[in-house]
């Protein structure tokens, strides 16, 4: 997943919102298929930006409403540029939205390893492709994902290893909950990947959480090979996300992306 070759970006549109940053969806057109994202940049051109890359939960896309308000903040805010991109089985991926139900088991078919070595390649794509046209800086670069996005985070945090600023990780861990389908489950892979991150980790608890139990959580929290890690407990099930967690994440992404500008 090192060797990413730069393949051509498709922008769909430009548009600007209130806050005067500019949203340009696009397309990253690789042999596996089209990757569907948005980039959300600055409203004052430069040089390549710091960039931030989204990835938003299970049932969610790249315009979920977490993932924009995030991605607005950071262009605004703090001069990034951010990145969304769909999951699988997920967002402009597919038809029409897909139950969970649906999604897992077309991911389970497919194999989870399969799937998760692809997301993590479409990652290593986009960063490289916005790069290669002058609007990311590919050594300055984090991530945030909550849930499926700390799942799919995890192989691309692995593969970065250095390159990689920062990471905010949660709501995830080595057990799932009988509701999801037990195909998805790979403790070992989970494990083996957590071991090679190298990135400062901000870990994200939900004690409450009824889909990734809070023991499996603080287990894959010991297993990040991060010498920087720090972990956020929170009260309330795997949906509840309050103000001061959010505040959180953004001020350790804005900490390390500028320390390193």
């Amino acid at each position: 997943m090192d060797d990413v070759v730069s393949e051509p970006i498709e922008w769909i549109k430009q548009c600007v919102n209130a806050h005067d940053v500019v949203e340009r969806p696009f397309a990253l057109h690789r042999p596996s298929g089209a990757v569907p994202g948005v980039l959300w940049l600055p409203p004052l051109a430069g040089s390549p930006r710091p960039l931030i890359l989204l990835g938003h939960g299970g049932s969610g896309h790249k315009r979920s409403q977490r993932i924009v308000d995030l991605a607005r903040w950071f262009a605004a805010r703090s001069g990034f540029a951010a990145v969304a991109i769909d999951g699988p089985c997920h967002g402009d991926r597919v038809p029409v939205p897909l139950a969970p139900a649906e999604y897992q088991a077309r991911i389970a078919r497919e194999g989870i390893e399969i799937v998760l070595d692809r997301m993590a390649d479409d990652w290593l794509a986009t960063v490289n492709a916005l790069a290669g046209v002058g609007l990311a800086d590919i050594s300055n670069v984090g991530y945030l994902g909550m849930s499926m996005g700390t799942r799919f985070g995890l192989p691309l945090a692995a593969a970065m290893g250095d390159r990689l600023r920062c990471v905010v990780f949660g709501k995830s861990g080595l057990r799932q909950a009988p509701g999801v389908h037990e195909d998805l489950d790979a403790p070992q892979r989970v494990a083996a990947d957590a071991r090679r991150v190298t990135a400062p980790v901000l870990f994200h608890v939900q004690r409450h959480d009824e889909i990734f139990p809070k023991d499996g959580q603080l287990a894959l929290f010991d297993l990040l090979g991060s010498p920087d890690k720090k972990l956020a407990g929170y009260p309330g099930g795997h949906a509840e996300t309050g103000p001061t967690a959010i505040g959180r994440w953004r001020d350790f992404v804005s900490r390390h992306l500028a320390r390193s500008t």
